[in-house]
Formats: structure tokens, C-alpha cells, sequence
């Protein structure tokens, strides 16, 4: 990582914005459709659904930061949209191509912020934020949907998740 541009305040947010850039790509690995839909009989959100709010999680930040991108997953999860009985999600593959496409662009955003973008409030449903909070949020949330989906490839059968 090009440590001597991002600056102090958002340096960890850049590293651990690497990591789960990297991570999620092996969370969904070896994971077929099939079962990424499966919920198991219950409620909880599938892999499709966990991997889908996590790409639009991106493109949601994405905007923020200036950045205006279409995306496969805006019908299903605007307004924070929870998952839908009878609904077929994308497939993991579209979705990490989604991914892989506006990663490099939020990275540089987020490596580019200066004080005055990070301390900018804005309105979040009600709540105001700034830009920062925003953005640490988006990251606890980003390794929260991974851990769901490293459990549920356990649940489904698979090996568990190479972090290496």
C-alpha cells in the first residue's frame, strides 16, 4: 500500500479496506449458486444476499465520495431493502465482478479524502453522520457480512475460509 499518501486519519481505514478487497474474493470461493441462495430452512440471509448488500454497500459509499456508478444491485437493496422470499439474487461471479470493478475506484477516494470531505456531514435516513463515521461504519460492516459468510460456507458444507 502507498502509505505516504493516505493520511493518518484514514490509514486503517485503507488497510482494512485492503483486506476485506481480498477477503471477500475468498469468503465466496468455491460457493456454487445453488448454494448461495440455500437459507438452510430458516430466515437469515443467505450468501447471495450478504454478498449482494455488501457490493451495494460499496457503490452506496461510492456515491459519497463522489463516484457514480451503476450497479446490478440497486433494485434489491435500495432503502436497505432486507432479503426477499422468492427472490433469485445475482450470481457471486456478477456480483465479484461488481466488486472488482469499483474497488480500485473507492480505494483511491478513500486514499485521496481530505479532512474537510471526512468532517462533511450528511443525512442518513434521519440521522446525520459525517463522512467519516460513514465510512467507519461501512468498513465494521464490510467485516461483519464477511464473518457471515465465512460461517455459512461452514454450514453449507465447505471448507472454511483461507484467510492466507
Amino acid at each position: 500500500m502507498e502509505t505516504n499518501t493516505v493520511s493518518n486519519r484514514m490509514y486503517a481505514i485503507v488497510v482494512l479496506y485492503d483486506m476485506h478487497t481480498g477477503f471477500f474474493a475468498k469468503a465466496i470461493q468455491g460457493i456454487s449458486d445453488e448454494d448461495a441462495q440455500n437459507r438452510l430452512n430458516t430466515k437469515a440471509n443467505h450468501i447471495a444476499w450478504l454478498t449482494g448488500s455488501l457490493v451495494h454497500q460499496r457503490y452506496t459509499l461510492a456515491k459519497e465520495l463522489g463516484i457514480e456508478q451503476e450497479t446490478i444491485t440497486e433494485e434489491l437493496f435500495k432503502d436497505n431493502k432486507g432479503i426477499q422470499d422468492g427472490v433469485t439474487y445475482p450470481t457471486l461471479a456478477d456480483l465479484k465482478k461488481e466488486w472488482d470493478h469499483l474497488t480500485p475506484e473507492v480505494r483511491k477516494a478513500l486514499q485521496d479524502t481530505t479532512d474537510e470531505q471526512l468532517d462533511k456531514q450528511i443525512d442518513m435516513e434521519g440521522m446525520t453522520m459525517s463522512v467519516y463515521d460513514l465510512i467507519v461504519f461501512t468498513i465494521y460492516r464490510e467485516a461483519s457480512i464477511i464473518g457471515q459468510v465465512a460461517l455459512w460456507r461452514r454450514l453449507l458444507g465447505h471448507k472454511g475460509m483461507d484467510y492466507m
